[in-house]
């Protein structure tokens, strides 16, 4: 890099800290709109103070958890890897916090433009509150990263950083988690009280659940899906640093020959990758006029094909192999594939075909919506496996990290796509609690439905993108293992499948997933169980609530769905910090090399059935409440309403947390691995 001078070094800083001024330049436009009349106002308070508290809570009891780990690791590996970690966790929870203020200040400003009859502004808005939400994760993650790799962007001190990965994927686990058990017991509670004991629409003013689930909503799919991305948006750069610092020579001269341009490399492409979303969104708001649908699709799709074009140019103004080129297309048109497969099982034939089997009831809508979960992992996965054969062709295990750093790179764009579905869902409920009319509900309820279709392809592209950026880190834990071998003496470590102590780690790495995703259903279930016995106590307690004279209690709701979600959250995240040291220092490295394969592969096939199945139930429901099948208080309906229940915590709990189960005990293994 001496030749490209500080200033190039210190871009991925520079860029961040202009994507936060643009994020901040977004915030206040929103925080102008008009935010409705005094009801709407009232509603809006009590979700943005609900979110808030939850949060408060849950980054206190995560804070006790990452100093143990500080201490921890300042004595194992030292101050540095230990502050490393430290600014990861407070990047990643710092990215969450901040989107969610954002959306719970936009959701009453998305309604209000609904209640103007204004659909162009009443998308804007959401996207634009989406949209802060994924400048803030791109650029937080550079700024924090590149601001590291300025100090230890060195083949001697490259591994401290792993630290950072640490400290984002533990951020990234208790807030899915916990946010995810928060939402869908409120979800789950206020569905089965309110629509199907009850037969009062959703959210129905008089049902108590409504504001958890709302809160919910935010704290959940908004923090904790950004969070998600983060880890494996830093993830993929933390990978492709490692593999570049530790490969040979020969692989060097391949690439182009320049080890220390190999190693920058995943931090520039990741600043282009904001430049280019940035325009993605401005695209979106040209065309706000247009369909909702098209305008997101284009502009996701348009800014993934620009970073296509200025990646070639990026490679070439280095003098690097065109292989690495060829690997980026992989990597950003496969991302492009799997958000198109995804949106076709949640919002095509698939959910049609569920509505269809609701006609013979409930059980037919579940097994139904599981056989399309089973059938829609095929293809993402084949799409996966294309990308991994293509990239490594072209660039070997550097060109799969970079094909994961491609289908990241946008991640500014692809994230306000995703976290513009709550904020339009918040709006839907807004507009039904303040009773502001079919009109307005038709408005919210259009985008609404496109939110859970967004949503339903940033789950698939994060799942995508974390088995991309779980296998680069896999492939550097090993180069990681060999290169501290080679420098002792030692033989080099080889991963065979049919060697007892691999085969036993590769089913131990199996059964993890599942235990996990058991861990928190059960949670849900339990706390959606709390949830549902206190809503039924309020309607039976509390004069006046079906009549609308009696107020319900809020607050007691929010208050059982926080502390069930934070009591339910600890017990997964400190397994899966545990169980690479413990397999790693008990069995030896082979042993933890075979844990995470039989992890990765389980992760990936769980998530994408949880995700996809989850979200076809969600929209199934909603085609029913248009008028299909019955509409809304038909038999049909009550039968997807089960479903969709089934499907809130396959997709909004479970399915997520498995990608970052893997690259959470990944990236620990690669922190862990100089002490092998």
């Amino acid at each position: 890099m001496e030749g490209y001078g500080s200033f190039l070094t210190a871009s991925p800083v520079i860029l961040g800290i202009f994507g936060m001024i643009i994020a901040y330049v977004i915030y206040t436009y929103i925080a102008k709109q008009d935010d409705g009349n005094d009801k709407m106002r009232e509603i809006a308070k009590a979700i943005h103070e609900g979110a808030i508290t939850f949060m408060t809570r849950e980054y206190k009891m995560l804070a006790i958890f990452a100093s143990v780990v500080f201490i921890l690791m300042f004595f194992a590996l030292g101050p540095w890897s230990a502050l490393a970690f430290l600014v990861g966790a407070v990047c990643s929870a710092t990215a969450g916090y901040l989107g969610m203020f954002t959306a719970t200040k936009a959701n009453v400003r998305t309604s209000a433009a609904a209640l103007k009859l204004n659909s162009a502004d009443a998308l804007s808005i959401a996207f634009f509150s989406g949209s802060v939400m994924g400048l803030l994760l791109a650029s937080l993650g550079l700024i924090g990263l590149g601001g590291l790799y300025l100090f230890f962007g060195n083949t001697e001190e490259v591994n401290i950083i792993h630290g950072f990965g640490v400290g984002a994927s533990s951020v990234a686990l208790f807030s899915r988690v916990g946010g995810g058990i928060f939402t869908k017991s409120a979800d789950v509670g206020a569905d089965l009280v309110g629509k199907v004991e009850a037969g009062i629409p959703e959210d129905d003013p008089r049902n108590p659940g409504v504001i958890a689930d709302n809160v919910g909503d935010n704290v959940g799919d908004i923090a904790g899906m950004g969070s998600d991305i983060f880890e494996s948006y830093c993830g993929a750069m933390i990978a492709t640093i490692t593999i570049a610092a530790t490969m040979g020579i020969a692989a060097v001269n391949d690439l182009g020959g320049d080890r220390s341009i190999l190693m920058f490399l995943p931090l520039f492409l990741a600043g282009v990758g904001l430049i280019c979303s940035m325009l993605g969104i401005l695209f979106v708001k040209s065309m706000r006029h247009k369909e909702a649908a098209v305008a997101l699709r284009w502009g996701t799709i348009g800014a993934s094909l620009l970073f296509i074009l200025v990646a070639f140019g990026v490679v070439k103004f280095f003098g690097l192999s065109m292989g690495i080129g060829g690997s980026i297309v992989a990597g950003a048109i496969g991302g492009i594939f799997i958000g198109l497969i995804t949106e076709y099982y949640t919002s095509s034939t698939p959910v049609h075909q569920i509505a269809e089997a609701s006609e013979t009831g409930s059980a037919t809508v579940m097994i139904t919506g599981l056989a399309i979960g089973m059938q829609s992992v095929a293809m993402p996965l084949l799409t996966i496996c294309a990308i991994i054969f293509s990239a490594n062709a072209l660039a070997g295990l550097y060109g799969v990290g970079v094909a994961a750093v491609g289908m990241l790179a946008t991640v500014a764009m692809t994230m306000s796509v995703d976290a513009y579905g709550p904020v339009a869902d918040n709006a839907g409920g807004i507009s039904e609690m303040a009773e502001l009319g079919d009109e307005v509900r038709e408005i919210t309820d259009s985008l609404d439905m496109l939110g859970n279709t967004t949503a339903a392809i940033g789950k698939g592209f994060a799942i995508g993108s974390a088995a991309l950026a779980a296998l680069t880190l896999f492939a550097a834990y090993g180069y990681e293992i060999n290169s501290h071998r080679a420098e002792q003496g030692l033989e080099a470590m080889s991963i065979i499948i049919t060697h007892p102590t691999t085969l036993i780690g590769m089913f131990i790495g199996g059964i993890l997933p599942f235990f996990l995703g058991a861990m928190t259903m059960t949670a849900v279930g339990e706390a959606a169980m709390s949830m549902v016995n206190e809503i039924r106590r309020q309607f039976k307690e509390i004069p006046g609530i079906m009549e609308g004279t009696g107020k319900p209690d809020h607050k007691r709701c929010i208050d059982i769905a926080t502390t069930e979600a934070l009591k339910k959250m600890i017990m997964p995240g400190v397994i899966a910090t545990a169980m690479p040291v413990i397999i790693g220092f008990g069995l030896g490295a082979e042993a933890l090399g075979g844990m995470l394969a039989g992890a990765l592969l389980v992760c990936v096939l769980l998530a994408l059935m949880m995700a996809n199945a989850g979200g076809a139930w969600d929209n199934a429901k909603k085609y029913i409440e248009k008028g299909h099948h019955g509409g809304k208080g038909s038999d049909c309906h009550k039968a997807a309403v089960v479903g969709d229940t089934v499907g809130d915590p396959f997709k909004d709990t479970s399915g997520p947390s498995m990608n970052i189960l893997i690259n959470l005990m990944v990236i620990v293994s690669l922190t862990i691995a100089p002490l092998l």
